[in-house]
């Protein structure tokens, strides 16, 4: 996958976190290997179609897996995609704060900077 591909799919996933309700169903998917969607509703203050709709962009992420069963949809956690994704942020944060160990050029903003912020 391209550095392009690569870093659509980190953002793709990114946003699907950023989301406390998304956070919240992740954390009861990481509790059982499956859960069923009326079990994640009951252990949340939110209305089915809205659980509903959260699981559908976790899902297009590629964070949950999700089957139908019957007149039940079963929903886990894609583990292999949250270590990639443990993969790919800590490097970048690391690299974006510093702390990666590469040299960094002190950096200052110049006179046209200044009124950017």
């Amino acid at each position: 996958m391209s550095s392009t591909g690569t870093d659509e799919l980190l953002a793709l996933r990114l946003r699907a976190l950023a989301h406390p309700a998304r956070l919240a169903i992740l954390r009861a998917l990481a509790e059982t290997e499956r859960c069923q969607c009326g079990e994640i509703v009951r252990g949340l203050p939110l209305a089915q179609s809205t659980v509903s709709q959260h699981l559908k962009v976790l899902k297009e992420a590629g964070l949950i897996t999700g089957t139908i069963e019957g007149p039940r949809s079963c929903y886990c956690l894609d583990r292999e995609a949250f270590a990639l994704l443990a993969r790919q942020v800590g490097p970048l944060l690391a690299r974006l704060s510093g702390e990666d160990g590469e040299p960094r050029a002190a950096c200052s903003p110049g006179p046209q900077e200044d009124a950017l912020v």
